[in-house]
């Protein structure tokens, strides 16, 4: 939607989901020596100043990342994930958050690229100011990311993590998903395909992971981490998910290790829970 603005919600409870995924994934596939590619159909701004008036008008990463940041004795990818955070905040002081193309950038290699889409016309500028100078490694386009995902698979190394996370701000962002992932499992059935959610009373949200799942992948792996639970009202997003089709195997591991911890820091009423299952090797 061109009207939504991730610096309002930077940082926030399922912003650390997702990252904290989306480092592990990335970092998993790193490990080999062939080369991959990152698509991030939602790019957004790249990075987030924590200051700015955006911010602070909900100033959600309060209780996001701004509760891990001094916390003590964090599972090891928590840990992973802060590390890159005070990367960009070497003095000790959160004031700036890194979006999911910041975070991917720094895990490339020499034969890696990334591919970013944003719509915006104010977070494409940030964007392009974010990787100014970046090369040929990263190619921004200001374009529908599910219509361009589709003339980007399957890749040439036949290595890719793809992040799909649009703001689930208007009904077709679900018709739009559930269409380019079946397009994009027909074309590359062997990516890996990392799907962000926002969990919400609305139907469209509570029946996402089900969809998602009668996709027909062999190999998934379903996160959940709910803050609250639910308002009576219906009103506001409660948790988030993330589903990852074809993950690496040491993904539900570290899940079941990390989860825990999350929920107890970032619960924000009664209620707080997480979820973990999966299918496949």
């Amino acid at each position: 939607m061109l009207s939504y603005r991730h610096a309002f919600h930077a940082g926030n409870h399922a912003d650390v989901l997702k990252h904290l995924i989306l480092l592990q994934i990335a970092q998993y596939m790193g490990e080999k020596p062939a080369a991959f590619w990152v698509i991030d159909t939602h790019a957004g701004a790249g990075r987030y100043a924590l200051d700015s008036a955006q911010a602070n008008k909900l100033a959600e990463w309060r209780d996001g990342v701004g509760r891990l940041w001094d916390a003590k004795s964090l599972p090891p990818a928590a840990v992973d994930y802060l590390d890159f955070v005070k990367m960009l905040n070497p003095d000790g002081q959160l004031r700036h958050y890194p979006g999911s193309p910041w975070l991917a950038g720094q895990l490339l290699r020499d034969s890696d690229r990334l591919r970013l889409f944003e719509l915006h016309s104010t977070d494409i500028q940030y964007l392009q100011d974010c990787f100014k100078g970046a090369g040929r490694k990263v190619q921004i386009a200001n374009s529908d990311g599910f219509a361009g995902l589709k003339a980007l698979l399957p890749p040439p190394p036949r290595r890719a993590l793809v992040l799909i996370d649009p703001s689930y701000e208007t009904k077709p962002d679900y018709a739009n998903l559930i269409k380019a992932m079946q397009e994009a499992l027909k074309r590359f059935a062997t990516g890996t395909y990392a799907i962000w959610y926002p969990m919400l009373s609305k139907i469209e949200s509570r029946q996402l992971p089900g969809r998602l799942k009668g996709l027909g992948a062999k190999n998934w792996l379903h996160a959940t981490l709910e803050v609250s639970a639910p308002s009576p009202d219906g009103i506001g997003m409660y948790g988030s998910g993330m589903f990852i089709i074809n993950p690496p195997w040491t993904l539900e591991k570290t899940l079941h290790e990390t989860l825990p911890a999350l929920t107890s820091l970032l619960a924000q009423g009664p209620g707080a829970k997480y979820t973990l299952e999966s299918e496949g090797d």
